[in-house]
């Protein structure tokens, strides 16, 4: 009788022992399967973010490009006005030699009459 009561206390426990065991391998399983999930989720929206920050990058780049593009146009207008007035300024210049030239000869020959 000890013997049956003994078997029949084993076979209980062993039989709860692999339905724990069991229940225990089957969470573990579906917690890898969630964390795998949210692992490609993360991927995901880490490369979202990566592609958000390239395009972000570029535009920035082409906003750059645009503006030292602006300013060396901008330069090379100022440049070009510059160098204009300075002709201006040379010919105005020249001008007012040759009539202050001119009013000297008159004035010289004025003297010699």
């Amino acid at each position: 009788m000890k013997r049956i009561v003994f078997s029949f206390i084993l076979m209980a426990a062993l039989s709860t022992s692999f339905t724990s065991c069991r229940d225990a391998n089957e969470k573990a399983k579906t917690a890898t399967e969630e964390t795998n999930e949210a692992l490609k989720e993360v991927k995901g929206d880490l490369e979202k973010a990566g592609n958000n920050v390239k395009k972000a990058a570029e535009e920035l780049g082409k906003e750059i490009k645009k503006a030292g593009e602006e300013a060396v146009d901008k330069a090379d207008r100022t440049a070009k006005s510059i160098e204009e007035t300075a002709k201006e300024i040379g010919e105005d210049t020249k001008d007012a030699a040759n009539q202050a030239a001119d009013k000297a000869k008159e004035l010289k020959e004025k003297i010699k009459e």
